[in-house]
């Protein structure tokens, strides 16, 4: 699963453009480069992944690209690119043509601000959000009728975006609404009809970086623990979610990419692929719920950041740039089992530049089971009153959970009452009312 998130666990939210984003089957990838000129002029380029060597094609205009030019790549070879113009963003097509560039302008989208989604599944389609004061529109910027249109506008302010299904249609926004941020999910299906997702207490803020369709399994960021701190849950769980002592790091940056695809209906079997900053230099982290350890590997020289694929087989691809090597991936084989050894990583040298590539058939998508996810029942033992180290909250809980090995706490990670919850979800998305504290585990310091 290719995911381009840039969140980590101790900077507040903000939007951070990838250096490199990969289409929704992996085929393609783009990113602005920099010319060789004095400058340092930008230009579009196309990276192509899906044959046994990256080979990268430039897709240069007459002019040089402004450096907050935002790219998308399609998995049929096109890259849709986004422009500011004045008081509004030019939306464009771009594709190998011969020598050059060939370019076909979709139209305009009148916006203060507009941030590119990561690719829809499929790879045919492209959204972005124009958040304003107190509203959000969500744009389908090509994959329409006609040009741009808007699909739906959202009371608050949302970022991010997180697909939550192989179809297309569930998408999760973090929304910033009377000082709070949630998680609230859009049914595209169904006109953009919307309902909270996660919600862990009342007064945290809560976001969704990464979901699995596949296993179900939800990365999480929320300050319900005093503090901001990275945990897990599963969609459509009624168990809490767990915030692992491995997860937080005491020094430097930790930032989930990509998750393992394939583990169907086994969350806690599913990898997790972190960057991880630090003082020592940048390293690969891997992890498992199941493990209940962060496992670090030397990164290949150059790793673009936010940028990651991980494939069906169970191997790690990391695009990097370096002078010597300006199209690179390194291929990192992970055991789908507990991880005793990983291979070394291995660099997959570039070819030399090329003028056309033609396009990839996508991946058929494969819909994920429509009942819910649980993980293995553990006693649960009630308390009286709010027990140690309880987060206070009207509408949840967040305590420390005694006896793991990595020191866990816990938290109700489901929405707010199922009646403010659109009717007509899938089950694996009606998710279970928060644990009260009353009814939270007993917890030990």
């Amino acid at each position: 699963m290719t995911i381009c998130a840039t969140e980590d666990a101790t900077a507040p939210a903000r939007p951070h453009r990838a250096a490199l984003t990969i289409a929704a089957d992996g085929s393609y990838a783009a990113r602005l480069a920099r010319h060789d000129d004095a400058a340092g002029s930008w230009f579009p380029e196309r990276w192509t992944l899906s044959g046994p060597e990256p080979y990268a094609v430039p897709l240069q205009g007459t002019q040089p690209e402004e450096p907050d030019s935002a790219l998308l790549p399609l998995t049929d070879g096109r890259v849709l690119i986004l422009r500011r113009v004045a008081d509004r963003f030019a939306v464009s097509l771009l594709y190998p043509a011969g020598p050059g560039t060939g370019e076909l302008l979709l139209g305009a989208v009148p916006a203060p601000a507009l941030t590119l989604l990561p690719p829809a599944p499929g790879g045919t389609l492209g959204y972005a959000l124009a958040p304003e004061a107190r509203t959000t529109t969500l744009w389908l910027l090509y994959g329409g009728a006609d040009g741009p249109e808007r699909v739906i506008r959202i009371p608050g302010r949302c970022t991010g975006g997180v697909w939550l299904d192989r179809s297309g249609r569930l998408l999760a926004l973090d929304r910033e609404l009377d000082g709070r941020t949630k998680t609230v999910v859009v049914d595209l299906e169904r006109g953009g009809e919307t309902g909270l997702l996660l919600q862990i207490t009342d007064e945290s803020n809560d976001r969704l970086l990464l979901a699995d369709p596949d296993s179900g399994l939800l990365l999480v960021r929320s300050d319900a623990p005093g503090h901001d701190r990275l945990g897990w849950g599963v969609l459509g769980s009624s168990r809490p979610v767990r915030f692992p002592e491995c997860l937080r790091p005491a020094e430097g940056t930790l930032t989930p990419f990509a998750m393992q695809p394939g583990q169907m209906l086994a969350p806690e079997s599913c990898a997790v692929a972190f960057r991880r900053e630090a003082a020592n230099g940048t390293w690969l982290g891997v992890w498992r719920p199941s493990e209940r350890q962060l496992r670090y590997f030397p990164a290949p020289e150059g790793w673009l950041a936010g940028a990651g694929l991980w494939t069906a087989g169970g191997e790690l691809l990391l695009p990097y740039a370096t002078e010597a090597e300006p199209c690179g991936v390194a291929r990192m084989a992970v055991p789908l089992g507990p991880v005793e050894s990983v291979e070394a990583v291995r660099s997959v040298r570039r070819v030399r530049l090329v003028e056309t590539a033609g396009p990839v058939e996508p991946v058929r998508p494969v819909r994920p089971a429509d009942v819910p996810v649980r993980l293995p029942d553990v006693p649960v033992q009630p308390v009286q009153g709010p027990p140690s180290g309880a987060v206070a909250g009207s509408g949840g809980g967040i305590v420390l959970d005694a006896g793991d090995a990595d020191n866990r706490s816990t938290a109700s990670a489901q929405p707010q009452p199922t009646g403010a919850e659109p009717r007509h979800l899938p089950a694996h998305l009606r998710m279970c009312r928060p644990v009260p504290l009353q009814q939270a585990p007993q917890a030990a310091r």
